[in-house]
């Protein structure tokens, strides 16, 4: 029974071994990559709080730092990324019977530019949004306080799977 153990705990550790990258955070990032720059995200719309931008950015960098091993470096990493908010949009999401919205819909809409010097196979530009709907009983500023948060650590996931993680 002992041998038997022995042999299943090897027989995993060569299989996980032997696959392409395999990491226990979900990263599929070489070894090879040690760096990773993280310019400022741009507001290119109107609205929204006036943090918006230095919120997305920061919690890059700290969703980066946490789940990866890279370092952050001003210029010249192995990845690379950067962005513009372009929508900050506030919609009805659902009307009652007299044509009043009883949710609202608040959507962020934000270009990333990835780039992956090691490999340029692997660089993009993507639009990546999310929203958050909210009672139309609500005003938006109060609202924001709540949402914002939510669709921007969101919109990190996303950018964060199609670079790091590669979904």
């Amino acid at each position: 029974m002992k041998i038997l153990k022995i042999v299943l705990l090897l027989s995993i550790t060569f299989i996980l071994g032997s696959c392409k990258i395999y990491s226990f955070s979900g990263t599929t990032l070489s070894p090879d990559y040690k760096t990773i720059t993280i310019n400022n995200i741009l507001m290119g719309t109107a609205g929204g709080p006036a943090n918006l931008s230095q919120s997305l950015t920061e919690k890059l960098k700290e969703y980066y730092q946490r789940n990866t091993s890279l370092k952050l470096k001003s210029t010249d990493a192995d990845l690379q990324i950067e962005g513009t908010i372009i929508g900050y949009e506030q919609t009805a999401a659902t009307q009652t019977s007299s044509d009043k919205a009883a949710q609202n819909r608040l959507t962020i809409r934000v270009e990333f530019r990835f780039k992956n010097l090691k490999n340029e196979n692997e660089s993009f530009d993507r639009e990546f949004s999310f929203f958050r709907d909210y009672n139309a009983d609500q005003n938006l500023t109060t609202a924001e306080k709540k949402i914002v948060p939510e669709i921007l650590d969101q919109i990190v996931l996303d950018i964060f799977n199609n670079t790091a993680a590669n979904w």
